[in-house]
């Protein structure tokens, strides 16, 4: 099973990405660009944040993009980095401003995690993701009624109308499949995941038939992960691993824990990420014959 196509890469890095891309994407590009430029200046962090007036850390986190960067530091950027060109200028402050724009998701801000905020932007903008889940079908692929049962499952105490707000931002996610350029999902699924029978019969039930309805979608593959190999290979934590069509925005490979997640996009770390769900994927049944797992697993809840 062969693991992500890489992308080929363009002659001319553009400075400007694509006007629609989600304001998460745009942060990690603008982060890339300072970055660079900072590099080919030959200057230190403690330089550019003696500049700025603020921490290395900071710097760190902008050119990053966990962190956003204000028009004002930008232009001083600029300005030690001896980018002088004003149309070029012009363009990046028209990058920082883009990147700051408010996303959908931030409608939910009363129920989206800061950790989780990163991941939901950064779906927006993808040209495919590649996910790993050992407990739960993922939530790009979730009933209503299963997101219900796994929100109530981890959040038992909070009210109902919150728990319908997480379920509703859970849904509203699922729409970028169904857009003309929706991105390619291929999911690992662990086998345990099938056995569980979250919700009640009848909700896992409807669960895994709408599972094999997704996998219809020619940009949907779903792949079963049997317990023979988990058991050797498996990365205890759920990953998501997401590639982008956009000239300057690097793989990102986020993983979650228990009450936060980690997001990595240095090429060396996410080369360890994906050689994970490389080694996962050919070990496991084709997409064909997982198909065939998932019929087998609805007939106990049907």
């Amino acid at each position: 099973m062969p693991g992500i196509e890489p992308l080929r890469q363009s002659v001319k890095p553009t400075l400007a990405p694509a006007a629609e891309a989600s304001p998460t994407a745009l942060r990690l590009v603008l982060g890339a660009q300072l970055r660079r430029m900072r590099g080919e200046a030959g200057i230190t962090p403690d330089v550019a944040a003696d500049r700025i007036r603020c921490s290395t850390a900071k710097i760190s986190r902008m050119e990053t993009g966990h962190s956003p960067c204000k028009e004002r530091d930008a232009t001083d950027l600029l300005a030690l980095y001896g980018v002088t060109d004003d149309a070029r200028t012009a363009e990046f402050i028209d990058l920082v401003r883009r990147s700051g724009r408010r996303g959908w998701w931030r409608n939910y801000a009363d129920v989206l995690p800061d950790w989780f905020e990163p991941l939901v932007g950064l779906e927006e903008a993808a040209a495919s993701i590649r996910t790993y889940e050992g407990h739960y079908v993922p939530g790009l692929l979730q009933t209503a009624d299963y997101a219900h049962a796994v929100v109530r499952s981890g959040h038992s105490l909070e009210s109902e109308e919150i728990t319908r707000r997480r379920v509703e931002l859970r849904i509203r996610r699922q729409e970028l499949l169904h857009r003309p350029d929706a991105p390619k999902l291929w999911v690992l699924l662990d086998e345990a995941v099938l056995m569980r029978p979250t919700g009640g019969t009848r909700v896992m039930g409807d669960q895994l038939a709408h599972l094999l309805e997704m996998t219809e979608l020619p940009h949907v593959i779903v792949q079963v992960a049997p317990f023979e190999v988990t058991a050797h290979t498996s990365p205890g934590n759920a990953i998501t691993y997401l590639r982008f069509a956009m000239e300057g925005l690097p793989d990102v490979a986020y993983i979650e824990h228990l009450t936060n997640a980690t997001s990595v996009n240095k090429q060396e770390s996410t080369d360890e990420y994906r050689w994970i769900l490389d080694s996962l994927s050919a070990q496991s049944p084709s997409p064909v014959e997982s198909r065939g797992m998932l019929r087998e697993a609805l007939k106990r809840y049907r």
